[in-house]
């Protein structure tokens, strides 16, 4: 049986960065995620996608935001289980938690935080005829790597954040980018539709709007697309027909919970609703959810938010773990960040707050 102070289920940005914070309050930390690497998403789906909002970083790609958490980190030595995802939890007679995996690993720890992200996921599939024989034949629902788009000419089909977003970024890779939705107006962020049609002018990104693609052709491999465009004033359909070397249609993903939905806490649209008028604990005192598997009014899903409902989680951690000890706020540039060797790093950059403790 592995022991820790808290064990957090979900190895995404949020989990990893609630290591660095229970670190500083010298709390052990151990992960589990389905996955088997950490990072999440960021690692799995968006490794080389550009993240914007990260204070500090004007650009970063997610796989790079992993690296550096997961470099962060390392003085406090977490302890991981990749690969296994958390089947059940059980409360024992001392207060803690016992979760045990899939694979039947058992962990005990007196608090659990849950930052699963999403939770499982599934690309949103279109309802084409024999999409499922262009699947890696030319189909794909994910990006991982842009390089694999150089000099090819690609469709990419969907009208929120990642079409708008992987449209932009592949109109500097590809041969030739199109950009098929089947509204005029798109529901991601306006300076990417912004964006777009800027590289629509130029030249850079064909833009087909009032369409969606209805056949894929092609032997044993993708080699072109049937369009269909409707003219939304006399509704008249055009066909269009275009060769392509990659289709990627971008329409999200249906997440779920997964094992998590059973453990008696209170769900809210397939998000754990949490307290933060406090400290995002659970209806079940000693689960707390972080990041974006939780809910609560005024919720923004954004890694930033998980970052600070990480740090105000472990502050009520350590409360539950000693409930006699107090702490003493401090900046990381006046106490450094001490690991459990007891090696200390100078923090360099003065934003970064950190909790000091004291019996």
């Amino acid at each position: 049986m592995i022991k820790t102070d808290i064990l957090i289920i979900g190895a995404g940005p949020t989990g990893l960065f609630c290591v660095f914070e229970a670190g500083l309050l010298k709390l052990k930390t151990h992960l589990i995620d389905a996955l088997p690497q950490p990072g999440g998403q960021c690692s799995e789906i968006y490794p080389k996608k550009p993240i914007y909002d990260i204070p500090g970083f004007p650009e970063i790609l997610a796989g790079d935001l992993v690296d550096n958490l997961m470099e962060q980190i390392k003085p406090f030595e977490p302890g991981f289980t990749l690969g296994e995802r958390a089947e059940t939890i059980e409360k024992l007679e001392d207060g803690s938690f016992l979760v045990t995996t899939n694979k039947g690993t058992q962990h005990n720890a007196p608090v659990v935080a849950i930052a699963g992200g999403l939770g499982s996921f599934e690309p949103r599939k279109p309802p084409i005829e024999g999409i499922q024989g262009y699947e890696d034949n030319g189909v794909s629902y994910i990006i991982r790597d842009p390089e694999v788009y150089r000099d090819k000419k690609v469709v990419i089909a969907g009208g929120g954040d990642s079409a708008l977003d992987w449209s932009i970024f592949l109109a500097d890779v590809a041969k030739e980018v199109t950009l098929v939705h089947r509204r005029k107006e798109f529901r991601g962020a306006l300076d990417s539709v912004e964006k777009v049609e800027e590289l629509s002018k130029a030249g850079k990104i064909k833009l087909i709007t009032d369409a969606e693609v209805k056949t894929l052709y092609g032997e044993g491999h993708l080699d072109a697309v049937g369009i269909v465009k409707k003219d939304t004033k006399t509704k008249e359909t055009t066909d269009i027909k275009l060769e392509v070397d990659n289709f990627i249609p971008l329409f999200g993903l249906s997440p779920k919970l997964g094992p998590i939905a059973d453990w008696g806490l209170e769900i809210e649209k397939n998000a754990i609703k949490v307290d933060n008028s406090y400290d995002y604990q659970t209806n079940i005192p000693g689960i707390f959810a972080i990041g974006d598997v939780n809910t609560y009014k005024g919720k923004l899903k954004l890694i930033l938010s998980g970052f600070h409902e990480a740090a105000i989680m472990c502050q009520s951690a350590y409360q539950i773990i000693f409930p006699d000890k107090k702490y003493v706020m401090k900046y990381t540039t006046v106490g450094g960040v001490t690991g459990f060797d007891g090696s200390k790093k100078e923090a360099k950059k003065e934003v970064v707050k950190a909790i000091d403790t004291e019996s």
